[in-house]
């Protein structure tokens, strides 16, 4: 005879938008952020989380580590440290620590956001943004929402 399994507990809509996280997140890192026409630090034509920072490790590996850091694992720790918080498997005192981490995430986007100012505006290149900013921009600011009841 199987083992019974207690009953299912209730996910909020909250708590279920963080778990979809953990699936947007690694979409938004291999989705298009840019499209540029001519960019000489990357030449790519379509710029992702991931090729952006293969590029920055083989220039820069400091700035590369501190943006892989806001990048990936910021984000990534938050909203584990989010799942384990809701369901009980994390002491509340985490939640300072939670909201900085979050914090960090958000830098990434900022960095984005200069980067594509400066270039536009120096005019070295045609630059467009791609889906993909949008949706790592979405998945970072649903994951600063809401703090754990």
């Amino acid at each position: 005879m199987p083992p019974r399994l207690g009953p299912i507990p209730q996910i909020s809509p909250r708590q279920a938008a963080n778990l979809a996280l953990l699936v947007l997140f690694p979409v938004s890192w291999f989705a298009p952020l840019l499209r540029a026409g001519l960019l000489p630090l990357f030449g790519l034509s379509q710029i992702s989380v991931i090729s952006g920072l293969q590029a920055l490790w083989q220039s820069d590996a400091v700035l590369a580590l501190v943006v892989t850091f806001c990048a990936i694992f910021a984000p990534l720790l938050k909203v584990l440290g989010r799942a384990l918080r809701d369901f009980g498997l994390l002491d509340a005192r985490v939640e300072p620590a939670l909201s900085w981490v979050g914090r960090l995430a958000m830098a990434d986007v900022f960095l984005i956001a200069l980067y594509v100012v400066a270039v536009k505006g120096i005019g070295l290149a045609h630059v467009e943004t791609a889906w993909g900013l949008w949706l790592f921009t979405f998945c970072i600011l649903l994951s600063l929402l809401g703090k754990t009841p």
